[in-house]
């Protein structure tokens, strides 16, 4: 399970937590402007804006669970296990995998509109990366410097949703989400008001108490809500230092501790939180064995040559 964000202040700032029960001995990967992209159904990409974020880097690929270009357009891939559903290779579409759509996508496209027309013609096809490392049943937030979309893959085909919160989690499939936020419109930072009358002298007894109902579990549907209600009352003095902080505030908010999830394989927790200043290309993140923020910057790198860029975390 995981949790993405996107958050406008004085610049855009685009992040997630990823929750997983192992690790993929993920790295944060710049994949610079000259480093060809090569495909399984369709031609290379040679030439194209430059991207920063965290992946796994598989015989010279590099496999994000999130990243972002030099145009500041951001995607997250998030667990849709159930719902996910991939094609078979059609002649009629641009058949891509689910494991290339991130460096794809932001090769070539600087907006949600360019995202859109790309989208306009393409599949995301079952083809597997290797033996070893099947496909993962993943949906998608895609974010510019103005709105964000949710891109499902599901039985009746690719389905986009203009995503107004600007938060994804996980199941159920995004509609239930924008349905299910309708219950807490009454939510608030201040005090809760009685509608009962002022006979019964009810009274606040405690500060936040207009939050009262604001889920706290770690359920994908709890999570969108409680993210949605940070970030929407969230404050932050528009410089740098504060935003980069309040963004991570925003997501500890959703964050699993090691133990309260279980699974089949283990415990889940948030292995790593990241946070991306899409305007600048300033990558900042931190672990879960070490809360420190540490900031990547693309532009600190030569962002034209061939090979991939690989910072170990």
């Amino acid at each position: 399970m995981c949790t993405a964000v996107s958050f406008k202040n004085k610049y855009t700032y685009f992040g997630r937590n990823l929750d997983l029960e192992r690790g993929y001995n993920e790295k944060v990967v710049i994949t610079p402007r000259n480093y060809e992209i090569k495909m399984r159904c369709v031609k290379s990409v040679k030439q194209h804006y430059a991207m920063i974020g965290m992946a796994a880097v598989v015989d010279d690929f590099p496999l994000y669970f999130e990243a972002t270009n030099e145009k500041g357009l951001s995607i997250a891939g998030l667990n849709f296990p159930d719902n996910a559903v991939y094609c078979e290779y059609s002649d009629e579409k641009d058949n891509i995998t689910p494991f290339e759509f991130i460096p794809y996508v932001l090769a070539q496209c600087s907006d949600i509109k360019e995202v859109k027309n790309l989208l306009s013609n393409m599949q995301l096809v079952n083809i597997n990366f290797s033996e070893d490392l099947p496909l993962s049943p993943l949906h998608w937030m895609i974010s510019d410097k103005e709105c964000s979309i949710t891109l499902e893959s599901v039985a009746e085909g690719l389905k986009i949703y203009d995503n107004p919160f600007e938060i994804l989690t996980n199941n159920p499939p995004f509609d239930y989400h924008q349905t299910n936020i309708n219950n807490y419109m009454s939510l608030h930072a201040g005090c809760a008001a009685s509608q009962f009358g002022s006979s019964f002298g009810l009274h606040n007894y405690s500060l936040g108490m207009g939050a009262l109902g604001l889920p706290g579990d770690f359920s994908s549907a709890s999570r969108f809500v409680r993210a949605f209600f940070v970030k929407e009352n969230s404050i932050s003095e528009k410089d740098e230092k504060s935003d980069v902080n309040q963004f991570f505030h925003i997501l500890n908010s959703v964050s699993m501790p090691k133990g309260c999830v279980w699974t089949k394989n283990g415990f889940e927790y948030t292995r790593y939180t990241s946070c991306c200043n899409a305007d600048k290309g300033i990558y900042y993140y931190t672990t879960y064995e070490n809360p420190e923020i540490t900031a990547i910057n693309m532009y600190k790198t030569d962002i034209n040559k061939e090979q991939l860029c690989v910072y170990e975390i």
